[in-house]
């Protein structure tokens, strides 16, 4: 077997100290510090507090609760609109699965203002029920409010893990079941529903971890009796060493990993696979009569429901005046002229945030991937699994370690704290976006065959000519994809970035949408800038997309 040499051993090395610094040394700091006293002292004494005081006591249940409730809410959505689309033939079903999809390139904390004018106390829907029949819905009240933005914001995770199952089912299963008599919804849930569990848990369990990371919807609708608000204000406002702050951190990551485990637990010793692979297709049944009015009238008021958002905040950023009303009382453009006036700073922080993250993250999961699939070195995989361990580790978290690690450290050779620098905010982007940029460089470099290298080689390259030659140029398009998912989702990251800012000049996009949507009055500017964000997300995830699939094909 062929030795692993000095450089591979070296770059091995480097990342993985990397990985220390950015992930595991700040992950590390909040755990100590959750168990330690003010002397230094380990104690249990700061996590029995979490049981002990009401506030800590409430936040978590209620995040439980609002976690679980978004959960079987997505699920209603997800479940009838995948098996939909997947098992029907109607008109627009393609564009139905294109538009339900559109909720994952904006932020939910966004969607919340828009969704507070629109099914708030005084918003449209309530003046109207107000005005015809007397009552009102409460749906964007308290913990209720926050499962109804968060549910209509990461369904799609739920929805896309669902259709995938279904397209890969074996139709001659469902054939046989039919022909002993099993159909309908004893079809449904005896065969299909069974062999889709995996791809319903892999969503649910996106969903479940995205509600205890979001820290922005809470904060926009007020809603602070939740761990991740509570962490936050815990540590911004009582100070970076209040115990309780670190306690709530610890909680945070204990969930992330328990839900992971919980699920691969629910999974274990059950064969989901069929006999065949790539068997017979999946029968598309067509929609007749009442089924077929049934069928549009669900797809109909959930994409309603789901675009509900975006509607809301296009009105928003054209509104003059929208208040105590069903729809704006005037129109104008001045907020798009505001947000071209205020932006530049904003759009320049966000270009140079994003921009260093996803570079350094490419170069490190083109890295990464090349020393697991292509050499003997040990540590590769294990650098695999660090690196997309930050999945399971919540941006409040990583920002606060952060806080934590960087304390009273000055940048070497000057008098500036390393807290105060721009460095910190895109190291911790970086972190977080790794796994995204690493899945696409790692499937790159899979369709690679390893012939084309090992013939640079024979015809004399240098193993670094041939991976820059011809290596690299033909994962181009995976490289292009991941670039491109890590850009657009650090530039809309809320949580990390909000914990890390050193003052408003370094504020990104996200924050700027953030700070402008906290104000009455700068609402239409802050809505004016999630529209440009949403476009900004939309086509970059187009961009990716359509770089994946030009690139889709084996490189034999």
């Amino acid at each position: 077997m062929t030795r692993a040499s000095l450089s591979q051993r070296l770059l091995v090395a480097a990342i993985g100290l990397f990985l220390l610094v950015t992930l595991v040394l700040p992950v590390a700091a909040v755990v100590k510090s959750a168990f330690t006293n003010a002397d230094g002292s380990f104690t249990l004494g700061h996590m029995a507090s979490l049981f002990h005081v009401t506030l800590l006591r409430e936040s978590f249940y209620n995040s439980l609760y609002v976690a679980v409730l978004t959960v079987l809410a997505s699920s209603i959505l997800a479940l009838p609109l995948a098996y939909l689309t997947a098992r029907f033939q109607f008109r627009g079903a393609g564009i139905v699965s294109s538009l339900a999809v559109i909720p994952l390139v904006m932020p939910p904390f966004v969607g919340a203002v828009a969704l507070q004018l629109l099914f708030g106390k005084n918003g449209s829907l309530n003046l109207l029920l107000k005005e015809y029949l007397g009552f009102r819905i409460p749906i964007m009240e308290g913990l209720t409010g926050v499962i109804f933005v968060e549910s209509l914001h990461y369904f799609p995770f739920i929805l896309l893990n669902v259709a995938a199952a279904l397209a890969n089912l074996d139709g001659a299963m469902e054939e046989a079941a039919e022909n002993l008599g099993c159909t309908g919804i004893r079809l449904f849930r005896r065969i299909v529903l069974p062999l889709v569990l995996p791809g319903y848990l892999a969503g649910a369990l996106l969903v479940f971890i995205k509600v205890f990371d979001d820290l922005g919807t809470p904060l926009v609708l007020g809603v602070t009796n939740l761990l991740a608000p509570q962490a936050y204000l815990r540590i911004t406002s009582v100070g970076v060493d209040d115990p309780f702050g670190y306690v709530i951190c610890v909680a945070l990551v204990i969930i992330s990993l328990v839900t992971l485990w919980l699920s691969n637990r629910a999974l274990a010793g059950r064969d989901y696979s069929t006999s065949q692979r790539g068997g017979t297709a999946v029968s598309k049944y067509p929609l007749r009569a009442w089924r077929g009015v049934l069928a549009y009238a669900w797809t109909g008021g959930v994409l309603l429901l789901v675009l509900s958002p975006l509607i809301g905040l296009l009105l928003l950023s054209f509104a003059k005046i929208w208040s105590f009303s069903v729809l704006p009382d005037s129109f104008t453009t001045a907020h798009y002229a505001t947000m071209i006036q205020d932006s530049p700073r904003m759009i320049w922080n966000t270009l140079l945030y994003c921009g260093v993250a996803a570079g350094v993250g490419v170069l490190i999961s083109v890295a990464i991937a090349y020393l697991m699939l292509r050499t003997p070195v040990r540590g590769g995989k294990a650098l695999d699994f660090l690196a997309s361990a930050s999945l399971a580790v919540p941006g409040i978290v990583l920002g606060i370690g952060y806080l934590r690690i960087f304390k009273g450290m000055n940048v070497p050779f000057t008098e500036t704290a390393v807290l105060s620098t721009w460095v910190t905010i895109t190291l911790a982007l970086t972190v977080r976006r790794l796994p995204y940029a690493l899945r696409s460089c790692v499937a790159a470099l899979q369709q690679v065959h390893p012939s084309l290298e090992e013939a640079a080689l024979n015809l004399g390259a240098t193993r670094r000519r041939a991976v820059v030659r011809i290596v690299m140029p033909l994962m181009l398009g995976g490289i292009l994809a991941g670039f491109i998912t890590v850009f657009v989702t650090a530039a809309v990251e809320l949580s990390t970035t909000l914990v890390l800012l050193a003052s408003s000049q370094q504020a990104p996009l996200a924050l700027g949408i953030y700070f402008y949507l906290q104000s009455m009055t700068g609402r239409g500017p802050g809505a004016a800038l999630g529209v440009a964000a949403v476009v900004l997300v939309g086509l970059g995830t187009f961009a990716s997309q359509r770089l994946m699939r030009g690139r889709g094909a084996m490189v034999g």
